[in-house]
């Protein structure tokens, strides 16, 4: 199974790619660029040396096409253009979106939340994917980067997901639960995602 991080080069995704790869899955870094993607996959295998990493990097095209499972993790601001640029390799996938609906994508306050029309970022992704057959699931929107960032110490906090499809959210509960300290917990149909993106308070690092 190769899991390819969408946006894969800023904290978050690369927390994220970092601990899946050193798990032992398989990891593609996707980037708005490829040679940035490059670079940050040469410096983590370098960081990393005392693992056996099986990772790369690709444009995020690239990735979500060569990846089986998805995970969006761009800033609010980013996320529509990177979903309408993936949009055709996402078909039938499952995607599971870290996206935080915060002031900061708009140049507000890091703990004020911002209303989205559909809910949610989750289901905004949902909606934007409409008619692929993409199973979106909300996952990783609770816990913080440096939590991510602090290897090799486990993590030690549930990751709250929800997600309309049982059996996608499943096989991402079973990819969720590799990482040492983690305990993926189901919390429903994805509308509870807007439960899920208020609890990211969490995630706020003074």
């Amino acid at each position: 199974m190769k899991v390819a991080v969408i946006g894969g080069t800023g904290p978050q995704g690369l927390g994220i790619a970092k601990r899946f790869a050193i798990e032992g899955v398989e990891v593609i870094v996707g980037s708005r660029k490829e040679e940035k993607a490059l670079t940050i996959v040469e410096e983590t295998i370098e960081e990393l040396k005392d693992y056996d990493l099986n990772i790369v990097g690709m444009a995020n095209e690239d990735a979500a096409k060569a990846g089986d499972i998805l995970i969006l993790t761009v800033p609010l601001a980013a996320q529509k253009p990177t979903l309408e640029g993936i949009k055709e390799f996402c078909a039938d996938k499952i995607v599971l979106d870290a996206t935080v609906p915060l002031e900061t994508a708009i140049g507000g306050k890091p703990f004020r939340f911002i209303d989205l029309m559909e809910g949610s970022a989750a289901e905004r992704t949902a909606k934007i994917l409409e008619g692929t057959g993409a199973k979106v699931i909300c996952a990783f929107c609770n816990i913080s980067n440096s939590h991510l960032a602090n290897i090799p110490n486990e993590i030690d906090c549930d990751c709250l997901i929800a997600g309309d499809d049982k059996e996608a959210k499943e096989v991402a509960i079973e990819l969720i639960d590799k990482l040492p300290g983690i305990q993926a917990i189901d919390c429903g149909i994805l509308e509870k995602s807007r439960i899920i993106n208020h609890s990211i308070i969490n995630r706020i690092e003074y």
